[in-house]
């Protein structure tokens, strides 16, 4: 196969106005690009990812070609247009346009499409369509410019949703994944699995729901038990529980005696009493046991209001 077109190299066979550009936003596995185009007739090269082209002006003619006759579609303000990635083709249009291309990365869609299949996927196939009447694909379209232009709290977080519903939206109505013959069952894929462990490790000082944990994963609430049961052996929340109990035996161990109800405090504890019972029952000693021993200090007078150990 000949080399593969990115984003940022297309303007190189079709020359316009670019108009909106995320290149210097930071986005990853999905690239936004707007562009003016006077009349054109042009050879597109094999591309990089999946193209979705939205329009944005008055109706034109378009017609497309790829090794057999023209096909020639109306299109105007709310219409689409998909290209699909690593096949070259070539298209005309009678007027001048206003669009904004949707770029989303080989490895994203086949990401999504693992979680929906629950099986390993080789790669995903879509055909090219001149026209599609979708009142979905525009609205995520204008989403993403919406993003791109004003921006907002939680931006990644809401760029990542938006992309999930792109690659749903298009595995559902437009692409067909092609599955391995051996299935994922349910264990975790390895970025899911890396995902999971940064995001409970950046998190263990609160509460968070198993929500925002299948979130981070891309999958059900019952998607992530069982493979959270399958990769580790335990429920999510026991997980959680253990990695809060490490974290108190580190803290524990340091040469400065933080109190107990910090330590409890910055694991995830609800508080000083709630740790030491949960500390007994894992390691069969208090505490405040746990640091004289590792440490050699003796024990401390009991706080008060709280358990001695």
């Amino acid at each position: 196969m000949s080399q593969l077109i990115a984003p940022d190299d297309v303007p190189l066979w079709i020359p316009g106005e670019l108009t909106l550009n995320s290149a210097t936003a930071g986005w990853e596995h999905v690239a936004l690009k707007g562009y003016r185009y006077g009349s054109l007739d042009v050879a597109i090269p094999s591309m990089r990812d999946y193209m979705i082209v939205s329009y944005k002006g008055s109706d034109a003619m378009m017609s497309r070609r790829a090794g057999g006759p023209w096909r020639s579609e109306q299109v105007g303000r709310g219409v689409c247009s998909l290209l699909t990635r690593g096949e070259s083709s070539q298209w005309k249009w009678d007027r001048p346009i206003d669009v904004t291309h949707i770029y989303v990365a080989q490895t994203e869609l086949c990401r999504v499409a693992e979680n929906v299949f629950e099986h390993s996927i080789s790669d995903v196939g879509m055909e090219d369509c001149v026209r599609v009447e979708d009142s979905i694909l525009p609205s995520l379209v204008a989403a993403f410019e919406e993003e791109l232009t004003s921006g907002g709290l939680g931006g990644n977080l809401y760029r990542s949703a938006l992309v999930n519903q792109l690659c749903i939206h298009l595995l559902r109505r437009y692409a067909k994944a092609r599955i391995r013959e051996v299935p994922l069952a349910v264990r975790m894929a390895d970025w899911q699995r890396r995902r999971l462990l940064q995001y409970i490790e950046e998190n263990l000082d609160r509460n968070f729901k198993l929500e925002e944990m299948a979130g981070e994963a891309g999958v059900s609430v019952s998607g992530l038990i069982r493979k959270f049961r399958a990769e580790f052996g335990c429920s999510p929340h026991a997980y959680v529980l253990r990695q809060r109990l490490e974290r108190a035996r580190q803290l524990l161990s340091r040469p400065v005696a933080t109190p107990l109800k910090c330590i409890a405090m910055d694991c995830g504890f609800s508080d000083q009493s709630h740790l030491v019972r949960h500390f007994k029952r894992a390691f069969e000693q208090t505490p405040a046991d746990y640091r004289s021993t590792v440490t050699g200090r003796p024990l401390p007078p009991p706080e008060p209001n709280q358990p001695s150990r």
